[in-house]
């Protein structure tokens, strides 16, 4: 492995034995970031669970869950592929509401948190973590996730580094390039929108501003206009980012 790899896999380790803890468990969507943690986590040899999570998904989606899923069985003898389908579970919360709390977000939303949930289900049963799947653009520039969704895990092992580091290091573990290849997207939606439709930015450039913020002054109109588009998305969602407010009372 990559020196980056070992540190990562090292901490993850270290982490679980200082919380006592004895399993990871990693939602599988058949996206990049996905399949790079589900890998770096097989790599701790400790307990991984990996889940597929369908609802209402797309097939192409689910099929490369399952691609993952079985390529880290047959690879490592410490992965379990459990494959859970919420649909019917999704289907049935989803009428508790009239039609105006049916928004387009506010469902995609609510697939992202019974994810969560089933997660944290099975990680409480085999004394698991959670571990969350966000790279640093979407975690801490674009705010790119669901509060309490796919943001609601115990740790993020790969929340360092940006997208194009992920690929990097998805390519040197051996990922599948079907995965590889494919476009990111978050799957919540009933169409093929890819991550970059919905941000309106590549991730290129969206990391070119992360790195370059304080070089406004130097940036062509073009750059500038990513700036913007970053901007946009980091404050309206700097709330995912930041620690729960809390009124304090005491003097």
């Amino acid at each position: 492995m990559m020196k980056e790899d070992k540190k990562i896999v090292e901490w993850i380790v270290d982490y679980a034995a200082r919380s006592r803890k004895d399993a990871l468990v990693v939602g599988i969507s058949g996206g990049i970031d996905s399949a790079l943690v589900s890998t770096l986590c097989a790599e701790t040899s400790m307990k991984t669970i990996v889940v597929s999570l369908p609802l209402h998904q797309a097939e192409k989606l689910h099929d490369l869950s399952m691609a993952q899923g079985a390529w880290l069985v047959k690879k490592y003898s410490n992965v379990e592929h459990r494959v859970i389908d919420l649909s019917d579970v999704y289907d049935v919360f989803i009428d508790l509401f009239s039609s105006e709390e049916k928004s387009g977000l506010s469902l995609a939303n609510t697939k992202s948190r019974l994810r969560m949930v089933t997660l944290y289900q099975i990680a409480s049963n085999h004394n698991g973590l959670v571990v969350g799947t966000g790279n640093k653009v979407e975690d801490f520039g674009v705010g790119f996730f669901t509060k309490y969704g796919d943001g609601g895990v115990d740790i993020s092992p790969i929340a360092d580094l940006y997208k194009s580091e992920v690929w990097e290091m998805a390519k040197k573990l051996g990922v599948l390039q079907e995965i590889i290849d494919a476009p990111p997207t978050d799957g919540l939606w009933d169409d093929d929108r890819t991550d970059e439709q919905q941000i309106g930015a590549t991730y290129e450039q969206l990391e070119w501003v992360m790195e370059n913020l304080d070089k406004v002054d130097e940036m062509t109109d073009e750059q500038k206009k990513w700036v913007e588009t970053y901007t946009k998305h980091h404050n309206a969602n700097l709330h995912k980012m930041l620690p729960i407010p809390v009124c304090k009372v005491s003097t």
